[in-house]
């Protein structure tokens, strides 16, 4: 436990409930497009005596129907697949707990991009791993990079990825870089953990193929999340790879949790069935799309310039750049929340060795259009004063 710290997410989860802050700090989704007359008539139709094993236990690798309607939507996104190579896990989260179980002993390496996603290091911090982060960039993690750190390091078990409008920097993974990144993968004998809940959010631009599409040699764990495509509350996602691969981790969630909720499957599983998530998506995604657009037109008017941000091509995420020396936790806790009751997340939280303090992640996708703008003009305001 002494590698196990409390985390700015429970923190963020408790600003994100607190209605006089105005946060762009957690991933939420907007709740205004969860489908909950569909969710309600699916709970309906499962919530009666015929259909009471909807409230049994089930196999703890989930729901069959539910594994064989993931496994078509893969096969479709280029990766064919069959309800034996899916594992449901509790959100994607479940999915970095059980991999990291799984591969890393105390002090062994986990190679990330720098920066990475905070949850995956909240979920690697038991099992105490050593990190070698790796260079990213617009084009996502810097695949020369990649092969100096690894030829640099001889314990490595595990490379996390997420190649999809990345958290926290909104970055995308370029072609060239994934088919070189399993190149060396390959060469090294290492799992890749490709980590996905984003990949349905592509606003402009031509999606690029999975890792799992690309791997030949059964080694990358695909993860994926009901979360931010149709409801978080679910706490519904999925795990694929090698019928091997998914057997141990399906053995290690056993120990974990049994099971997911049978209901929570079940209904997601009526819900795809009976209704279009595809539709649903196709909603969705223009209104992020304003989202984005709405933040981005707010800063370039609103901050100073020498603030930086990306512009992602999807995802739920802008990274801030702000200049040399900036302490954005500082700049928050000591001005933006109480004169302006405003939040992020602070940007060195999400560097696995060596905190670079002058950035901060920005999540536009939960906050109404009206508290967007108020929140970043506040922000943007304050920010002139201090710099």
């Amino acid at each position: 436990m002494a590698g196990v710290r409390p985390s700015a997410i429970r923190e963020l989860l408790r600003l994100g409930a607190d209605p006089s802050v105005i946060s762009f700090g957690g991933g939420y989704p907007d709740a205004s497009l969860f489908p909950v007359d569909e969710l309600a008539a699916v709970y309906a139709h499962l919530l009666v005596r015929e259909h009471a094993d909807a409230l049994q236990y089930t196999t703890s690798n989930g729901l069959p129907a539910l594994r064989a309607r993931v496994a078509e939507r893969l096969t479709a996104d280029g990766m064919p697949t069959t309800a034996d190579d899916v594992l449901i896990i509790q959100g994607g989260q479940q999915g970095l707990d059980l991999a990291a179980k799984l591969v890393v002993d105390p002090g062994s390496v986990v190679v990330t991009e720098n920066p990475t996603f905070l949850g995956a290091l909240i979920a690697f911090a038991p099992t105490e791993p050593t990190y070698a982060p790796v260079r990213t960039d617009a084009d996502g993690m810097d695949t020369d990079d990649l092969q100096r750190v690894l030829e640099a390091h001889t314990d490595v078990r595990m490379i996390y990825t997420v190649p999809d409008f990345q958290n926290p920097t909104g970055a995308t993974l370029s072609l060239e870089r994934r088919h070189r990144l399993l190149a060396l993968a390959d060469e090294h004998d290492l799992l890749v953990v490709e980590d996905t809940p984003y990949r349905a959010h592509r606003y402009e631009g031509t999606s690029l193929p999975t890792l799992r599409s690309l791997d030949t040699s059964g080694r990358v764990l695909h993860l994926g999340s009901f979360s931010k495509i149709l409801a978080p509350g679910l706490r519904l996602g999925w795990a694929a790879g090698s019928p091997d691969l998914v057997e141990r981790l399906g053995l290690l969630k056993l120990a974990a949790d049994t099971q997911n909720s049978t209901l929570n499957m079940a209904a997601t599983s009526r819900y795809l069935e009976a209704y279009d998530i595809d539709a649903h998506l196709a909603r969705a995604r223009p209104v992020y799309r304003r989202k984005r657009d709405l933040m981005l037109e707010t800063m370039a008017a609103t901050f100073p310039d020498e603030v930086l941000r990306t512009r992602p091509e999807g995802g739920l995420f802008v990274w801030l750049t702000f200049p040399e020396g900036f302490d954005a936790a500082d700049f928050l806790g000591r001005v933006l929340l109480p004169e302006a009751a405003v939040a992020y997340v602070p940007g060195a939280t999400f560097f696995p060795v060596t905190q670079e303090t002058n950035h901060a992640r920005m999540s536009f996708s939960g906050v109404p259009d009206d508290r967007l703008v108020d929140g970043i003009t506040r922000m943007g305001r304050l920010l002139h004063r201090e710099l």
